[in-house]
């Protein structure tokens, strides 16, 4: 095996040096690079004992540690920015960078989240309700909505129905008919005069108690006298009662549905440079040069912890060495284990600093700042003006 040569003490810095190359144009990097070797192996017991790493190990930890550092940051950014940006047409091919951008929030997923309920709702939505009918025949109850799907060309259960419009007309709209003209009252309510004397044709005043009163009489009226029209809709197999008669004959029954497969496909969107999970957005490698006091210290301390653990891993090929009269162990066990419990502990502590700076956080330390300011402004005594 070749004698490959040990630290010295001397790190020299050039370009291709690390695995990568992420930041080897980086000047400060490159300037950072040597002094954090020299503070890795002086922390590692050199000169007083030799530290089997080359100057390229300290130089490869320290890449590996703003690279962890950089991820660190831009995965608790993504946590932060995700609802306001997915969807978003950004690629790596339009140029786009986040790293160098701020992100405002806004409310544009989340009102794309919340169309569903509009459109379960009738009131909006991102998928279109049809209307139908079928026909009534006498004495038949029981309606096939999907039969009738499938004669209209429809998949099999491709249809919901959302509506049966299979109910009165409102009370307050028949009372107002009846008074529309004058003297009829509520006697159009069984003649069938229907809507043609709705209130836009005549404005009488009363009192609202009264309104209230004549349209409970209204409903009272129908639910006594007339028959109790309902339905029964399960798996869009319908049953009306009472049964159809005679009369009913030949009448048609409306409602309103959707299509699944629609709604389906209204909720898939695509696109080829469209954000639709994490990893896809287009954030860089971190900026070493624009890291401040703080974040390097970090990248500092995890370079010293990576190198701890390949200089384990060196030691341990071989757990004693002979030298005369007696043999050495060596610490390989001990190397690795602090290693692990420095990364560990630094990687929490960063996550802990990135959460105590999150929006969420920050909002609610201005919250309590600003109730302790007025809870302070609430104990000075307030003058009292005399004129």
């Amino acid at each position: 095996m070749a004698n490959i040569p040990i630290y010295n003490g001397d790190p020299t810095w050039k370009v291709g040096v690390t695995p990568f190359g992420f930041y080897d144009s980086d000047a400060q990097f490159a300037n950072d690079a040597v002094r954090v070797a020299k503070f890795c192996a002086i922390r590692l017991g050199y000169p007083i004992e030799n530290v089997e790493l080359q100057s390229g190990s300290f130089f490869t930890a320290f890449e590996e540690a703003v690279t962890v550092y950089g991820n660190e940051l831009y995965a608790y950014k993504q946590r932060e920015d995700y609802l306001s940006l997915e969807g978003s047409d950004y690629s790596y091919s339009s140029g786009a960078n986040f790293s160098q951008s701020l992100v405002t929030p806004n409310m544009g997923p989340i009102i794309r989240l919340s169309q569903q309920y509009g459109t379960e709702a009738g009131v909006g939505g991102n998928v279109n309700w049809y209307s139908g009918s079928i026909i009534l025949s006498s004495s038949v109850q029981d309606y096939d909505l999907n039969q009738w799907a499938l004669n209209k060309g429809y998949s099999n259960q491709d249809i919901e129905i959302k509506q049966i419009f299979y109910q009165p007309v409102p009370a307050s709209m028949q009372f107002y008919a009846g008074m529309g003209y004058m003297g009829a009252g509520l006697a159009g309510v069984a003649s069938g005069m229907g809507l043609t004397g709705y209130a836009a044709q005549s404005f009488l005043m009363f009192p609202l108690s009264y309104d209230l009163q004549a349209i409970q009489q209204v409903d009272m009226f129908r639910d006594i006298i007339y028959s109790n029209y309902t339905f029964q809709l399960i798996n869009n197999k319908l049953r009306v009662f009472p049964v159809p008669g005679i009369e009913d004959q030949g009448s048609q029954l409306w409602f309103t549905y959707l299509l699944k497969s629609e709604r389906l496909s209204d909720s898939l969107s695509s696109g080829s440079n469209m954000i639709t999970n994490i990893s896809q957005y287009p954030y860089n490698n971190i900026q070493y040069s624009e890291i401040n006091s703080v974040g390097r210290m970090w990248i500092f301390e995890y370079t010293l912890a990576l190198s701890k653990e390949m200089l384990g891993y060196v030691r341990g090929k071989y757990s004693q060495v002979p030298i005369p009269g007696a043999e050495v162990t060596l610490n390989q066990a001990d190397l690795i284990s602090s290693a692990t419990a420095d990364k560990n502990e630094l990687v929490r502590r960063l996550r802990e600093y990135f959460d105590e700076t999150s929006r969420q956080s920050m909002l609610e330390r201005r919250n309590a700042e600003s109730n302790a300011r007025q809870g302070e402004l609430n104990q000075v005594p307030m003058t009292i003006f005399i004129g």
